[in-house]
């Protein structure tokens, strides 16, 4: 589901969509809320109630990462980049690790 596609959806599903929106947290950002509300209608068929939960979880743990470098196994992280693969995040942050920092230092 491309972002157009997304705003698409919402026009279609307006109650989909209305319920989709109670899931913001009061701490995100437009951008990031975007990006999230994506993932959450690109994975939401395969997560119907009452596995939901699990759903809202696996957006955190992928918006977490993309937008504040959070870190998590690798198993979930692949896990979460296979489910939000073709979302289209503009201008998203860049984290480098202890070791890359260092390594870039000693130059």
């Amino acid at each position: 589901m491309a972002t157009g596609d997304v705003e698409d959806f919402i026009e279609q599903n307006r109650q989909v969509a209305d319920r989709v929106e109670t899931f913001r947290t009061i701490s995100e950002s437009d951008k990031h809320w975007k990006s999230r509300r994506e993932f959450i209608f690109r994975n939401m068929n395969d997560y119907e109630d009452p596995q939901l939960d699990h759903l809202l979880a696996l957006s955190m743990v992928w918006a977490n990462n993309v937008f504040l470098g959070c870190r998590y196994s690798p198993d979930l992280l692949k896990k979460v980049k296979e489910m939000a693969e073709g979302i289209v995040v503009e201008d998203a942050p860049v984290f480098k690790t202890r070791d890359e920092i260092v390594k870039q230092q000693g130059r």
